[in-house]
């Protein structure tokens, strides 16, 4: 589905962002982040990993996997192509314009929930990308109550959602992707996650007694979690924007979790 949705295109019209967008890659901090400017699982990442040959991709073990990219014309065919033969591998076939199971016949076709219009609008794209599959996504607005109500029980097909993360994660990590949480009301693994690799690569990080293990137990969370590709990554904006008056001065180097309010001051004007 990553595939069909022309992110080019959704960030330059849907989201309306005159600026660079760059696309989310797992969990982001220098240190932290699987992909991106760093280099192949180092050994104590692989060391974590070999009881689970399967749980990560080649690609996301060397590093050098990222999210599928379009031209930008809502028209590309060649992430068109790539999608179909995914979904042939995984037992469809488009018959017409419409995507069946090839062992029910089946078409798919799932429900988009939404509670605010700038997730309709991005929905609503999304939607249209993968009509172009044989995908039939509806797109259904609820109030915030409803919403709510529904997103707690798991009451929905896809929503759109940002896992917060803090420059030390922890507990908060099993809450997110465990197996226990994945059929417990109100908790944030939306997908179900049940893997028993997540599971280990949660208990390292918060049994590590090293900075150097604590590291390479998240990272390897990071690489686990994007080859399950349990969602469709989406976008962020690379920088913060501020507005402030000129006599409201900040320091030089920004905090790695954005910028303190609390830490500027008011530098008297030069006379």
């Amino acid at each position: 589905m990553s595939e069909a949705f022309d992110l080019v295109l959704a960030g330059g019209t849907v989201v309306n962002q005159d600026g660079p967008l760059d696309r989310d890659l797992g969990i982001k901090d220098g240190k932290f982040a699987a992909l991106g400017d760093l280099s192949r699982a180092d050994a104590r990442e692989r060391a974590l990993l070999a009881p689970y040959p399967e749980a990560v991709r080649p690609d996301v073990l060397a590093g050098t996997w990222s999210p599928p990219v379009s031209d930008g014309s809502g028209r590309d065919r060649n992430t068109l192509r790539r999608a179909l033969a995914l979904l042939d591998a995984a037992g469809y076939d488009l018959d017409g314009a419409e995507l069946r199971q090839r062992s029910s016949g089946r078409p798919l076709s799932f429900e988009i929930l939404v509670t605010a219009k700038d997730e309709e609008r991005l929905a609503l794209a999304f939607a249209h990308h993968l009509l172009r599959a044989g995908i039939r996504a509806r797109v259904r607005m609820v109030d915030a109550v409803q919403y709510e109500q529904r997103r707690q029980t798991f009451d929905f097909d896809m929503l759109r959602y940002s896992w917060s993360e803090s420059l030390s994660p922890g507990n908060e990590q099993s809450f997110y992707w465990g197996s226990a949480a994945a059929d417990e009301p109100g908790s944030r693994n939306y997908m179900g996650v049940r893997s028993k690799a997540v599971d280990a690569m949660i208990g390292a990080l918060l049994a590590a007694e090293s900075r150097e293990d604590f590291v390479a137990a998240v990272r390897a969370l990071d690489r686990v979690l994007m080859s399950g590709v349990f969602v469709v990554p989406l976008f962020h904006l690379p920088e913060q924007w501020v507005a402030r008056w000129a006599h409201i001065q900040r320091p030089a180097t920004t905090s790695l979790s954005g910028y303190l309010p609390e830490t500027w001051w008011h530098q008297p004007p030069t006379r």
